[in-house]
């Protein structure tokens, strides 16, 4: 694997500590990560966003979406019911499997709702930047 330093970066910014480790993550787990199930992510305006993901066969019952941090975390179980008939198939290529699917979220991002129509779960996400973070003008001062 090649790697690359990001200390031209860190020489002109401060506070930008957890993107070198958060990149790490990112290459590291490329190749390990899952691809189930299938979702798009997509910028609607300059602060809003949705992540849409493909569960069909899930209930809302089976679907758990937790923010902890920066993380956003999806999780799907399928609920065990036993209808008492066993089922003989001859044929089986619809997955019936439980997933994890995890989003780092920016600074600012949070999770606003979410729905779910059609086996497609949608997951609101809006940029919300408190007043103290926004840019401000710094008046100087002239000494007497």
């Amino acid at each position: 694997m090649n790697t690359f330093s990001l200390t031209p970066l860190f020489r002109h910014s401060v506070g930008f500590d957890r993107l070198d480790s958060m990149l790490d993550r990112v290459f590291d787990n490329d190749k390990t990560a899952p691809s189930y199930p299938p979702y798009n992510i997509e910028k609607l305006t300059d602060d809003q966003y949705r992540i849409t993901m493909a569960v069909a066969g899930f209930k809302i019952t089976d679907i758990k979406i937790m923010v902890v941090g920066d993380l956003l975390s999806v999780n799907g179980e399928h609920s065990l019911e036993e209808t008492g008939e066993e089922i003989t198939y001859l044929y089986k290529g619809i997955a019936n499997r439980s997933f994890i699917r995890k989003f780092n979220l920016d600074d600012h991002v949070k999770v606003i709702n979410a729905s779910m129509e059609d086996g497609l779960l949608k997951i609101d996400l809006q940029r919300e930047i408190p007043d103290e973070a926004k840019p401000r003008t710094i008046e100087i001062l002239q000494k007497k």
